[in-house]
Order: C-alpha cells, then structure tokens, then sequence
C-alpha cells in the first residue's frame, strides 16, 4: 500500500474515533493534532509518518525500528526534536499502534 494512502487511513480513523482529533497542516507536512497540538505528521521528503512520544519507552520502541531516527525538520539546522520520531514505510504495520501511543500522550 501507498505511503500516504495508509497515512491518510489511520489519521481519517483517529479523527472518526476522536471528536478532539483534527486534521490539517503543520510544520510544513500533514497533520494529527489534538486539541491543537500537533501529536502526529505525514513526512512527504520521507514517504514516513512522524510521530510524538514524550514517553520514553515508547519513544526508544519506536527507534529501535530499522530506519527509524529522530525528527529534524530543519534540515540539519539545529538539534533533531528529541520526542518526535520518523517511522519509515516499511514498518506502516506499526503505525496505528505509535500513532494510539502518541494519542494517548
């Protein structure tokens, strides 16, 4: 499945399932918030979904995936965010259970 595709089904059903759950733009990338705060993204440049886990153990599970790495969405600018991970497409089948960790944060 498409990337995107399985980005836009997860977050159309957390928005369904979650009257504080909107969907929109920001940081220059798709995005889950809830609300207003943006808890997940859709990383175009990485064809990765991106999510926010304050929680420690689940913020290194989710490292722990191959190709998985911390967040940077400036380009090397400055310091990677230390609670967002990228998640990359080969491991969409752990998307819904980061994204339910990050909603829950």
């Amino acid at each position: 499945m498409d990337a995107r595709k399985r980005y836009d089904e997860i977050a159309d059903d957390l928005a369904a399932q979650n009257a504080d759950v909107e969907l929109g733009q920001m940081m220059g990338m798709p995005a889950i918030k809830r609300g207003g705060k943006m808890v997940g993204g859709f990383s175009n440049d990485e064809s990765a979904m991106v999510f926010k886990l304050p929680d420690e153990e689940a913020r290194e599970h989710a490292l722990a995936l191959a190709g998985a790495h911390l967040f940077d969405p400036s380009g090397g600018r400055r310091a990677p965010m230390k609670e967002w991970v990228v998640v990359p497409a080969g491991h969409a089948d752990r998307w819904t259970e980061l994204a339910a960790k990050a909603l829950a944060q």
